[in-house]
């Protein structure tokens, strides 16, 4: 019995519970492919093995399976959410999410069978799992896009593609892959099947034009991260312990500075919502004053009888200047969707929502064009795309992480703010409240991080670059590319089996 033959009577022959057991797993190995783990290659085991759970399944069986991948990957992805809400309000919260985000594999799933007699099929397959990215990153209630596969390949080398066609492209190139190399190894003396290595041969060859070189000079920005109690939920009632760390922090880097123990910064950052800050300031005045350099500061502010979560430039001469308010707003957290329904899976309910941004967070700043995206705004394509368009030279990501206590979620956050450097060629300097706070370059490489749960201060040089990639012009086409030939593939098998059931009806009545 040759290869081919083998793999197709063993696939015939799985047990239906070890079908869906090997989906579990395959979800797990997709999770464990992240940050903080550098096993990327799990993710191509994860796609492998689940082709061949999906081979010879029909439409009902195969959505089943792509729920309990979900289920197996998202579970433990998500574990944060249970360590932030799971003590006031249990399981419910967790366990929903999952499942929810598991639905949209499950949808996907369900397609395979009928793109699966098409050629190239694992290609269309792989279309349909970017597909599901980029609809659960927009619905329900504007989307929950973490967790995309190209999240997982920060430390890959699939990293490099996302120069050319940012979250989508990774991502396809390493279900693709799996999914692809699952077909090669059933039909292995079939050369056309080879092309399941072009998606790495093609990063590879891509290495070479990421660009890392200062091209405008550098600038030296520091990090103020002033930590945070782990308390999770109390976390609502330590603004002033935030404030008051930050103060301090701050002050002791400007110690630093005027002992010569640090150089002196071009650009101070702040995490987000660090501070509350109304119209005037007079203490964030005087601590920015004394420290003499241009801060960004994360701040929760009132504006025209709203709250919004923003970024605002501190003049060390003029105080408060330009801000930049938070446009993608965390559902559940920033504002409440449902509302009659949220007392159930989150502590918000009762406060009112949020004023979400209109505008790009573009600040001219420190001698330089600098691009801001909030903390969960890492996770969507659009935010530092158009501060990129906006010709930002380097990327600031305030985060407040300290809600979630001492799990994943901070290391995912920044494989996030890893791949949008690679993106859009800019260094970011991401600033969170209690950790991981990082400096990356262009490339996705990490020069020097913070530990969790303590104060720290981070100060290096960046790079600065102006070159626009492809994925800044064009990664939003190629989204839309993509979701068309996704729509496409598994349409045409739908519209074929639509007109031989109307050509078996015109028989019927003909007879």
């Amino acid at each position: 019995m040759g290869i081919s033959a083998g793999i197709d009577a063993v696939t015939k022959r799985v047990p239906g519970l070890a079908r869906y057991a090997a989906a579990a797993l395959a979800g797990v190995a997709l999770h464990v492919a992240f940050p903080p783990r550098t096993l990327w290659w799990t993710a191509i085991v994860a796609f492998a093995v689940l082709w061949f759970t999906l081979r010879g399944v029909r439409v009902r069986r195969a959505a089943l399976l792509g729920f309990v991948f979900g289920l197996g990957f998202f579970l433990p992805h998500l574990l944060w959410i249970n360590d932030f809400l799971g003590r006031d309000f249990g399981l419910p919260p967790w366990l929903g999410l999952s499942a929810l985000m598991a639905l949209f594999t499950a949808a996907t799933c369900a397609l395979v069978p009928l793109v699966a007699r098409l050629p190239a099929a694992p290609v269309w397959a792989a279309l349909l799992f970017v597909l599901q990215e980029s609809a659960r990153s927009r619905v329900p209630a504007n989307g929950f896009p973490w967790g995309r596969v190209a999240f997982g390949q920060v430390e890959g080398p699939y990293l490099p593609l996302a120069a050319i066609g940012g979250a989508p492209l990774v991502s396809f190139a390493v279900v693709v892959t799996g999914f692809g190399v699952a077909a090669w190894a059933a039909r292995p003396r079939d050369p056309r099947r080879a092309w399941a290595v072009l998606p790495l041969a093609a990063a590879l060859a891509v290495t070479p034009l990421v660009g890392v070189d200062a091209q405008h000079g550098e600038r030296t920005v520091a990090v103020v991260q002033g930590n945070a109690p782990d308390v999770g939920l109390g976390l609502l009632h330590e603004r002033d312990t935030l404030r008051r760390n930050h103060l301090r922090a701050t002050a002791e880097l400007t110690a630093r500075i005027r002992a010569g123990e640090v150089p002196r910064p071009d650009l101070v950052v702040w995490p987000e919502s660090a501070t509350g800050a109304g119209e005037r300031d007079p203490v964030l005045d005087r601590a920015v004053a004394e420290l003499g350099v241009p801060t960004l500061i994360g701040a929760l502010r009132r504006v025209d009888g709203r709250e919004e979560n923003a970024v605002i430039a501190w003049d060390p001469r003029t105080g408060a200047g330009p801000s930049y308010a938070k446009q993608e707003l965390v559902p559940f957290g920033e504002y409440i969707p449902m509302r009659s329904l949220a007392t159930l899976v989150t502590p918000f309910a009762e406060a009112p929502d949020l004023s979400a941004g209109t505008e790009p967070g573009v600040f001219d700043i420190a001698g330089t064009r600098v691009g801001v995206g909030i903390c969960y705004e890492a996770a969507y394509d659009a935010v530092l795309r158009e501060s990129a368009a906006e010709g930002a030279r380097l990327f600031v990501v305030p985060t407040n992480n300290a809600w979630y206590g001492p799990g994943e979620m901070t290391y995912q956050q920044l494989g996030m703010a890893r791949l949008r450097a690679v993106e859009h060629g800019r260094a970011v300097v991401v600033a969170a409240i209690s950790g991981v706070s990082a400096v990356v370059r262009p490339d996705g490489s990490v020069v020097r991080s913070t530990g969790m749960f303590t104060e720290d201060l981070l100060v290096e040089s960046v790079p600065l670059r102006s070159d626009t990639t492809l994925a800044t012009r064009f990664g939003g086409v190629l989204e839309a590319l993509f979701a068309l030939m996704a729509l496409a593939g598994a349409g045409w098998p739908l519209l074929r089996g639509w007109r031989a059931r109307q050509s078996r009806r015109s028989r019927s009545v003909a007879v």
